[in-house]
């Protein structure tokens, strides 16, 4: 609920940081639905990447210094009115914020080279990288550190990330993949985190990484860190193994589809069900063909798009497991799980019915495509803060060998159970 102060003259309007993410988000949504003007963000080369020096060439034109000032005051003013909602101080953030942004904008620039598009390497995975590098060879200053609002990027990306997961996305999938991504996700992610309790991980571990493994990756990870509250040094570390495991999968996964003699339905379904990040996804899929890519891409649609559906169970799951003390052993009311309820989730969802339901789907394919991009930079930004805010020797206090164990587990099972299951809908089933 608004929360309204009076201090002397002033009023302030205080609504807490979920709820506002949730009013950024949809203020950046309805800009591009009503108004139909678009700020893009700044690109590097054609989808394919740049390969050379020559792309220097073209970041001295006027359309790519208008992207660049046009994106930097849009994301710098409506994540300014985020923290005033949520009731931060302002205090050396312009600065701050600067600086993370020319990080997001160096990553990008990186990870749009070819040779890191054919492997599938992923922007965030650069963001991250550049603010660790940072982060830890650099004493940060207070001015640095006003800017890295993670949480708050995050859940703004999340909101939007709404937008680009429809529902009627599942319709093209059919009956199998559905069936598939219901069945895989459940399966694994319950695996995965039986095993990471097993080997006493800690419940903020398990529960992210059995989401990242099971649902889709890193966009699962971040929403199920937010909406357990999760730490931060332990989401970057598995947001890290699930992009460094999903290069060698990439690759290596194609291949021994075609050397046990798999059809290119079920390679695709198993890719597009294993693989945690759409990218590595995507080359896989390409890699082994047109009709290998088509259905990876529908069961990854499939999966993806139940992560809405998972991050509320899981934000219930949460609340009645991690009460306070006086409530542990009693009935959690509503009341309770509202108020624990993380907002931005509400808002994922409702970006998500928006435009599955309520628009056509001319309009939300032409507009999602910008708010993906708005999307993927606010998650670029939330990455860079995240590696500015990780020091190395904090790890030393965190047993990172049983989760790095307790992922390879999980995702070798992810591997088997998903080949058998693909197999059986997209072979046998499927010509019954």
């Amino acid at each position: 609920m608004a929360e309204i102060k009076e201090n002397g003259p002033r009023i302030k309007i205080k609504i807490g940081q979920d709820w506002a993410s949730v009013v950024i988000g949809f203020v950046l949504i309805f800009f591009v639905l009503v108004t139909g003007y678009s700020v893009n963000t700044p690109s590097f080369g054609d989808k394919a990447g740049w390969t050379g020096v020559h792309v220097f060439s073209g970041m001295f034109n006027s359309g790519f210094g208008i992207s660049v000032i046009s994106t930097l005051m849009m994301f710098g003013l409506l994540s300014a009115i985020g923290l005033l909602l949520g009731g931060e101080s302002l205090k050396k953030y312009a600065t701050g914020f600067l600086s993370v942004f020319l990080l997001a904008l160096l990553a990008q620039f990186l990870s749009s080279y070819s040779g890191f598009k054919n492997l599938g390497l992923e922007t965030v995975l650069f963001s991250l990288v550049l603010g660790l590098l940072i982060g830890n060879l650099f004493r940060l200053p207070d001015w640095i550190r006003a800017g890295a609002q993670t949480e708050l990027f995050v859940k703004i990306g999340l909101v939007l990330l709404g937008a680009t997961i429809l529902f009627r996305d599942i319709l093209t999938a059919g009956t199998f993949g559905l069936v598939q991504a219901v069945v895989v996700v459940t399966a694994v992610w319950y695996f995965s985190y039986w095993v990471s309790r097993k080997m006493k991980i800690d419940d903020e571990y398990s529960t992210m990484m059995a989401s990242a493994v099971s649902i889709c990756g890193v966009s699962a990870a971040i929403a199920t860190a937010g909406a357990i509250d999760g730490d931060k040094k332990k989401l970057s570390f598995i947001i890290s193994l699930v992009l460094i495991v999903a290069i060698p999968m990439m690759i290596a996964m194609p291949v021994i589809a075609k050397w046990i003699g798999l059809s290119d339905a079920v390679t695709g379904a198993w890719l597009g069900g294993t693989i945690d990040t759409t990218g590595a996804v995507v080359a896989a899929g390409t890699i082994s063909g047109e009709t290998g890519l088509k259905y990876a891409t529908i069961v990854k649609f499939s999966q993806n798009v139940l992560l809405g559906l998972a991050a509320f169970v899981i934000s219930v799951f949460w609340t009645y497991k991690h009460g306070s003390k006086a409530e542990k052993g009693k009935h959690v009311p509503v009341r309770i799980i509202w108020e624990r309820f993380p907002k931005f989730v509400l808002g994922f969802m409702l970006a998500s019915l928006l435009f599955s339901f309520l628009l056509s789907p001319e309009t939300a394919q032409a507009s999602g495509k910008l708010i993906k991009s708005y999307s993927g930079f606010w998650f670029n930004l939330a990455f860079v803060s995240i590696g500015l805010e990780t020091r190395f020797s904090d790890f030393r206090k965190i047993n990172s060998k049983k989760p790095f164990y307790s992922f390879l587990i999980a995702q070798t099972f992810n591997i088997i159970f998903t080949l058998g299951i693909s197999w059986l809908l997209f072979h046998v089933l499927s010509k019954a």
